[in-house]
């Protein structure tokens, strides 16, 4: 066993991944078509539904309905990976698919921050995304 003092602990290697706990039944109820804001309102503590809405607002012109919602997510995000463990710096990656909700919600804050003037926090946005997983940057359009 390695210390923090041990020379053989290898320093570069930084924190280990924060896998969020399973939310299978609010993806499913999303794939399948029910409305987000059902899922939102019987999930209210998961980010996949708000990000989901956040999404939808988005993709209809509406940003400041959008960055409420991708708000709303990303911090219930931060609270469940809080909760996983993460102490504000490491993987989250986008391979496990109950941290996606909350990968899109942080992609949509950073659209939605964008669209309404705010381009301090839509590059922090990217920056924070791509810091998690750079998969998942790529994937929500946020990649080199």
């Amino acid at each position: 066993m390695t210390t923090p003092s041990d020379p053989a602990r290898n320093l570069l290697s930084g924190p280990p991944p924060t896998l969020l706990p399973s939310d299978a039944a609010v993806t499913d109820a999303l794939a399948t078509g029910e409305s987000p804001a059902s899922v939102a309102a019987a999930a209210p503590a998961l980010s996949a539904p708000w990000a989901a809405l956040a999404e939808q607002a988005l993709a209809a012109g509406n940003a400041v309905e959008a960055y409420a919602y991708a708000r709303t997510g990303y911090h219930r995000g931060l609270d469940a990976l809080r909760r996983a463990g993460w102490r504000g710096t490491g993987p989250v990656p986008w391979s496990h698919e109950p941290n996606r909700g909350f990968l899109r919600a942080l992609a949509a804050l950073g659209r939605a921050a964008e669209s309404i003037g705010e381009t301090e926090e839509a590059d922090r946005c990217r920056t924070f995304l791509a810091d998690c997983d750079a998969t998942a940057a790529r994937e929500l359009g946020f990649g080199d």
